[in-house]
């Protein structure tokens, strides 16, 4: 992994102000203090069975790994285990008391207000999800889901929940349409109707989404509203077994979610009310085993360059990676050529740029001029600092422009 601060300056240069951690890393939870970044930190697995035993454990966990950050880093939620139902299901039946006591530690430090405490569960729990209005949850765990959900309208927090259309996808053998899969544009005649409700689905990810709704309702709760904490698509796969893992389908999907989230549109059930939603991931994970896919659900790759650049065109800048909005660092009309002689002496000396590139013989020597020099420097110098504005001011001689100088 990139060193944390690495990290945060990726967040930050993509502008990304929500971050989910699979653990309470120390050194992450510094790195991204005083940054604003809305945190969701996960008690981790293999802690559940412990905490979920001992109110004192969990008032520790509470303590080194929340009150010791906050409110210097934004933490908003925990995640309690993660899938535990489906990975750990002997751990299961202790889920509830870890969520019970981890929220009464958050209540001894006056945190309850600020911080909701829920746990991911995966899609997979939920039957019959088509059509949604008569899905409902696997009843074998409803002495676990019960109770949760109590536990959740009590401290009015949140459902979590893992939706992942490529693998409904991948498991429906044909039945689901790939298009219906990717969020993209289906006729009406194609959309799926929920005979019961009348209701329309265009996507996949509506449909679950709603389904987890019906089945909460199946049980009598109707007003915990759901979190999607992961959801995404593999940019590769092996092309035998995982054909439809591929850049373009990542970056269909990923594109078309993000715009869907951000229009609020919600589901059909829950129409207006945007389902807040995680990227699933941030970076690939070239370690993972298993299938080829499993390394390749990140955004971007081990060093921070974009494994693809996002259709995002009209919905803001959420990724910078997106090439259609690309800004540059140039000197401004009119600049004082003392100023910003200083200005790039600074930035091939102390500012770190590599300006070897600028010597006579070399590729940038010509046109040889102060301003075309700068000009180079100047954005290098600023791409480096994240196209963070305030690097793109060097005592008032450089702007940021949308031409690009290096033509």
């Amino acid at each position: 992994m990139p060193h944390p601060t690495q990290v945060v300056a990726l967040l930050k240069a993509q502008q990304i102000r929500h971050v989910r951690l699979y653990n309470a890393d120390q050194s992450m939870l510094v790195a991204l203090a005083k940054t604003g970044i809305e945190v969701v930190v996960t008690v981790p697995n293999e802690e559940l069975l412990a905490i979920g035993q001992s109110n004192s454990t969990a008032a520790n966990w509470v303590s080194h790994n929340v009150v010791a950050h906050y409110p210097s880093t934004n933490i908003t939620a925990i995640c309690v285990g993660s899938e535990v139902v489906t990975t750990l299901p002997n751990v299961a039946k202790l889920l509830v008391s870890a969520l019970k006591y981890i929220h009464s530690a958050l209540v001894a430090s006056n945190l309850d207000s600020h911080i909701k405490v829920s746990s991911p569960f995966p899609s997979s729990i939920i039957l019959d999800s088509f059509p949604p209005s008569q899905a409902f949850f696997n009843r074998s765990l409803n002495p676990v889901l019960v109770p949760l959900l109590d536990f959740l309208q009590s401290t009015e927090s949140y459902f979590m929940l893992n939706v992942y259309p490529y693998y409904d996808y991948m498991q429906s053998n044909g039945v689901i349409p790939l298009d219906y899969a990717l969020f993209k544009p289906l006729p009406p005649n194609k959309e799926a109707v929920d005979s019961n409700t009348l209701l329309h689905y265009s996507n996949v990810f509506d449909a679950v989404v709603d389904a987890a709704y019906f089945a909460m309702s199946f049980l009598n709760f109707t007003n915990i509203p759901v979190v999607v904490t992961e959801s995404g698509w593999p940019s590769r796969g092996d092309p035998s077994s995982e054909p439809d893992a591929t850049v373009d389908n990542a970056n269909t999907y990923n594109s078309n979610l993000i715009k869907h989230v951000l229009n609020k549109t919600g589901t059909p059930k829950h129409p207006g009310i945007a389902v807040s939603t995680f990227i699933y991931e941030l970076y690939n994970e070239d370690l993972k085993p298993g299938p080829v896919s499993e390394k390749n659900w990140g955004l971007f790759d081990a060093y921070g360059k974009p494994v693809y650049v996002l259709h995002l065109t009209g919905s803001g800048a959420v990724l910078a990676n997106d090439t259609t909005n690309q800004t540059f660092c140039i000197v401004k009309d009119g600049a004082d050529g003392k100023m910003v002689q200083a200005a790039l002496d600074w930035a091939c000396g102390p500012g770190k740029v590599d300006c070897s590139i600028l010597l006579q013989g070399q590729d940038c020597y010509e046109p040889d001029n102060v301003m075309a020099h700068a000009n180079f420097a100047f954005d290098a110098y600023y791409v480096k600092m994240g196209k963070s504005p305030e690097a793109c001011d060097f005592n008032g001689v450089a702007t940021v422009s949308t031409s690009d100088p290096s033509n």
